[in-house]
C-alpha cells in the first residue's frame, strides 16, 4: 500500500563564493569575465603617463587634455574624451564615455572623479564588471578606494548575460576587496527583471572567505514536515573556529533547533553537532528528541595520537522521522568510539573504549570498556625466522544479556619463514593462540562456564607462483599472467560452546576470503581447520600497463568432516561446505566495465550468493550501470534484484538521470529514482520524484507487509548569491537505498 504523493519544493541559497571554475566553457561560453587588468611594466613608481591629442597648461601645475585621453598609473588606467589633473592637489576630473581598469575593476562611465593621492575615485552613471571574481552590473554613482567599491542607486548580477535572470536593485551596494564580502541596503531581488524578494538588508560573498551573519533560508513544504523553514546563522568566531545556527520550523511537528560547531588547532581538529527538539507533535507519546554528534582527531606527540567518534540519539526513529546529516536513517546501529594510539619504536598499541547504540528489535551489542591491542612493529629475526608477538585484554559489558560482564586475555607469539621472488613466493607460519576468559552473569544450568582457558596451535603454508607472457588475446602486444596458489590451513579442535560471543561475527566469503586463516573477526570462535585452498587468477595487461581483464576462481577442499563449517554451528547461520568463489572484471574498452562475482555450495549443489554488473561512462556525466545481485539466505529471505542507474545528458544544460530496482523474487519495484535538471552559467533547478520502501525501526517489517514512501523534490539554485549546483552525478545517485558504486568497488 503506498502512501500519497508529497511535494518537496527547496529553494536553495548558500554563502559559499563562486569561482570561475564553476561556470564551465559550455555553460558560460565567451561570458567569463576579462582577465584582470595590469599595469604598465615600463612605469615607474608614483608616475602618471599621460597620452592626448592635445593639451592645454593651466599654470604651473593643472593641465586639460582632449581627444583620445590615456592616463596611466600603478594602480589604474583611464580612457576619456578629456581630463582635467590639478598636480598639485592630486586631484582627476574627466568626461566621457570614458573606460576605468584598475585590478578589482572595468568601468564604463560618464564621468570621473578622483583624488589621486588617496587612490579615491568616483565615476557617474557607471557600468562596471568585477575581473577577480564574477559580477557585474550599473550604479548613478560608483566610488572606487584600495579597500571597497561603493555603488549607488546600483544592481549586481553574476549572470554574464547582458540580460541576466536574476540581478540585486539596491540604493546602495558595497563591495569589500579586502574583506571578500558585499552588502546592500533596501535591495530588492528580481528575476527575469521581475522583483519577487524585497531585502532590507544582505550581505553575499564575492569570494572564499567566511563572515558572520543570516545565511539565506530553506523553504521545504512536503507530505511529511509539513511547510518546512530553516534559517541559518553563521558566526564566523575566529579563523580556526566557526559555528552554525539552524533554527528548523516544520508545521508538522515544531521547531528543531540544530547547530554545529567546529574548531582547528594545532594538535585536534573536531566537529560537534546538536540537534534538539522540545516537542514533536506528529508524535505526541515521545519527550524531547535530539541527536550529539562529535568527532575529533588530536595529534598528541610524536608517539600519541587520539580519535573519537560518538553519536547519540534520543531514540530509535529518530534518524527515520528528522533525517540528520550525521547518520544513515536506514542504519540499525550508532558506533561510539574513543581510541588511544601509542605508535612506539618497537610497539604499537591501541587502548579503545567502544559502546554501541543499536536501534530497533536488533540484538543488542556488548560494550568494550576498554579493549587494548598490542603488537610488535618490526618482526624479530632469529635462526632464520622471523617472531611477531600480538595480545589483547578486552573487558565486555551489558547488564541486558546473559553473561553480563567478561574479560579476555588473548595472546599470539607467531613464528614465520617466507621466501619472495619475482617468480614465486612461500610463507610458513605456525602460531600459538591463548585466551582465556572470566565470564558473569546468571551462568547457572546454562552451556557457559565462569572461567575458560583455551589454547591451540595454528599452522599455515601459502605458496603462489607467477608467470608471465606474451599475448594477442583480446588485444595487441598484451601481457597475460598466471598465479596459482595453494593453502593449507590446521586448526585443531576446540570446545567453544562455553564462551559467549562478544565481538565475533562471520567474515565474507568471496575470493580472497578463501586464503584468510580465520573464518571469524574476533577470538570468540577460531574455526577448526584441515583444509587445501587451491586457487588461481589470471590477468591481461595492454602495452601501457593498464588491467584489462582478470579472472579468478578457487575452493576450499576440507580433509575431514569434522572440520567441514556446516559442522561447527555459529549463531544459527547457515554454513556452506565445499565453497567454490569466483569473480572477474572486464575493461575492454575505456568506457566499459564488466565485474561478476559468485559463491557456490559445491556439496549441495546449491548458489550462496552471485553479483553482475556492467558499466558504462562517458562523457558529460554520461552513465549507464546494470547490475543484478543474488543471496539465498538474507535474514531467511531469498534476494534476487536487478537494478538500473543512468545518467543521459540531453544537451550542455539539459540533464536526466534515473533508478529502478525490482526484486524477482517479490515481483515488484523496490525504488523507484528518477530527475530532470536544467543548468545554466546563472542558474540551476532540478526536478527528482522517489518512491522506496519506508522505514521502520520500531518493527520488523517482513516483505509481505512492506509500505512505500513517494515524494517529489524541486531545488532550485541562484548562482553568484553564494548558491552552487555541485551537480555531481555519483552523489546524486546515492540517495536512495541502493546507492550506485563505480567500477572497480562492486564486490563488498
Amino acid at each position: 500500500m503506498s502512501k500519497a504523493w508529497g511535494v518537496i519544493a527547496t529553494v536553495i541559497f548558500s554563502t559559499n563564493a563562486i569561482a570561475e571554475s564553476e561556470f564551465t566553457p559550455k555553460l558560460c561560453g565567451q561570458h567569463l569575465q576579462p582577465l584582470a587588468w595590469q599595469p604598465l611594466s615600463s612605469l615607474p613608481n608614483n608616475a602618471i603617463d599621460i597620452q592626448a591629442d592635445d593639451v592645454e597648461m593651466q599654470g604651473k601645475d593643472s593641465a586639460e587634455f582632449s581627444g583620445n585621453v590615456v592616463i596611466n598609473t600603478n594602480k589604474m588606467s583611464l580612457f576619456a574624451s578629456s581630463a582635467l589633473i590639478d598636480k598639485k592637489q592630486g586631484l582627476l576630473n574627466a568626461t566621457g564615455p570614458l573606460r576605468y581598469q584598475d585590478l578589482f575593476s572595468d568601468v564604463n562611465a560618464n564621468a570621473l572623479y578622483a583624488d589621486l593621492d588617496n587612490t579615491e575615485i568616483s565615476l557617474l552613471g557607471a557600468d562596471y564588471q568585477l575581473t577577480q571574481q564574477l559580477g557585474h552590473g550599473g550604479a548613478e554613482k560608483l566610488s572606487a578606494s584600495q579597500s571597497k567599491i561603493s555603488l549607488i542607486n546600483s544592481s549586481f548580477t553574476t549572470c554574464p548575460a547582458q540580460q541576466p535572470f536574476w540581478e540585486l536593485e539596491a540604493d546602495s551596494i558595497t563591495l569589500s576587496k579586502y574583506e571578500g564580502w558585499g552588502e546592500t541596503r533596501n535591495a530588492v531581488l528580481k528575476i527575469l527583471n521581475t522583483p519577487v524578494l524585497y531585502i532590507p538588508y544582505f550581505t553575499f560573498p564575492i569570494d572564499d572567505r567566511r563572515k558572520s551573519g543570516l545565511l539565506m533560508p530553506k523553504i521545504a513544504p512536503s507530505s511529511r514536515y509539513g511547510l518546512e523553514i530553516v534559517l541559518p546563522y553563521y558566526w564566523n568566531i575566529a579563523p580556526n573556529f566557526d559555528a552554525t545556527l539552524s533554527p528548523r520550523y516544520m508545521s508538522n511537528q515544531g521547531v528543531q533547533l540544530n547547530s554545529e560547531f567546529r574548531y582547528l588547532t594545532e594538535q585536534h581538529t573536531g566537529q560537534l553537532g546538536i540537534e534538539f527538539l522540545e516537542k514533536d507533535d506528529s508524535e505526541p507519546h515521545l519527550d524531547e528528541r535530539y541527536l550529539v554528534h562529535w568527532n575529533q582527531q588530536s595529534y598528541l606527540s610524536d608517539n600519541w595520537r587520539l580519535r573519537f567518534d560518538i553519536t547519540n540519539v534520543s531514540d530509535d526513529n529518530y534518524l527515520t522521522d528528522l533525517t540528520s546529516e550525521y547518520a544513515n536513517e536506514t542504519g540499525t546501529q550508532l558506533d561510539r568510539t574513543a581510541v588511544l594510539s601509542y605508535l612506539g619504536e618497537h610497539w604499537l598499541t591501541d587502548i579503545k573504549l567502544q559502546n554501541f547504540e543499536v536501534l530497533g528489535d536488533h540484538t543488542e551489542s556488548y560494550a568494550a570498556l576498554p579493549q587494548i591491542t598490542w603488537r610488535n612493529r618490526e618482526a624479530y629475526n632469529a635462526l632464520g625466522l622471523d617472531f611477531n608477538l600480538q595480545g589483547e585484554f578486552s573487558y565486555f559489558s551489558n547488564s541486558e544479556l546473559l553473561i553480563e560482564e567478561a574479560s579476555r586475555f588473548h595472546i599470539e607469539p607467531k613464528a614465520s619463514f617466507s621466501i619472495n621472488n619475482t617468480a614465486w613466493s612461500l610463507l610458513s607460519e605456525v602460531s600459538l593462540l591463548h585466551t582465556r576468559y572470566e565470564q558473569k552473569g546468571d551462568l547457572q544450568n546454562t552451556v557457559y562456564n565462569f572461567d575458560v582457558s583455551r589454547t591451540m596451535p595454528k599452522v599455515r603454508i601459502h605458496g603462489q607462483l607467477n608467470f608471465e607472457r606474451d599475448t594477442q588475446l583480446f588485444l595487441l602486444n598484451g601481457t597475460q599472467t598466471l598465479e596459482p596458489q595453494v593453502q593449507y590451513l590446521y586448526t585443531p579442535e576446540r570446545n567453544q560452546e562455553n564462551i559467549g560471543l562478544f565481538d565475533t561475527t562471520k567474515m565474507q566469503d568471496d575470493f580472497y576470503g578463501l586464503f584468510r586463516e580465520q573464518r571469524f573477526s574476533g577470538v570468540d570462535r577460531i574455526a577448526q581447520a584441515n583444509q587445501i585452498t587451491l586457487g588461481a587468477t589470471t590477468r591481461i595487461f595492454d602495452d601501457r600497463n593498464q588491467e584489462r581483464f582478470n579472472f579468478s576462481a578457487g575452493q576450499i577442499i576440507y580433509l575431514e568432516d569434522g572440520v567441514k563449517p556446516s559442522a561447527q554451528s555459529f549463531d544459527n547461520q547457515t554454513n556452506y561446505n565445499a565453497l567454490f568463489a569466483a569473480q572477474t572484471m572486464i575493461h575492454w574498452h575505456r568506457r566499459w566495465y564488466f565485474s561478476a562475482g559468485i559463491q557456490y555450495d559445491a556439496d549441495a549443489k546449491e548458489l550462496i550468493e552471485s553479483h553482475t554488473t556492467l558499466d558504462y561512462k562517458g562523457d558529460n556525466n554520461k552513465l549507464v550501470q546494470l547490475n543484478h545481485r543474488y543471496a539465498s539466505d538474507v535474514s531467511g529471505y531469498e534476494i534476487d534484484q536487478v537494478g538500473l542507474f543512468s545518467s543521459l545528458p540531453i544537451n550542455d544544460n539539459w540533464q536526466m538521470i534515473a533508478s529502478y530496482h525490482r526484486d524477482l523474487t517479490t515481483g515488484r519495484s523496490v525504488e523507484v529514482f528518477a530527475g530532470v535538471r536544467y543548468e545554466s552559467c546563472c542558474w540551476a533547478i532540478q526536478l527528482t520524484g522517489k518512491r522506496q520502501i519506508e522505514t521502520d525501526l520500531n518493527r520488523t517489517i517482513h516483505q509481505d507487509d512492506a509500505q512505500f514512501d513517494s515524494s517529489i523534490g524541486i531545488s532550485f539554485v541562484l548562482k553568484g548569491l553564494g548558491g552552487k549546483s555541485n551537480y555531481d552525478i555519483e552523489q546524486v545517485l546515492q540517495q536512495g537505498l541502493f546507492s550506485y558504486r563505480r567500477p572497480y568497488f562492486l564486490n563488498n
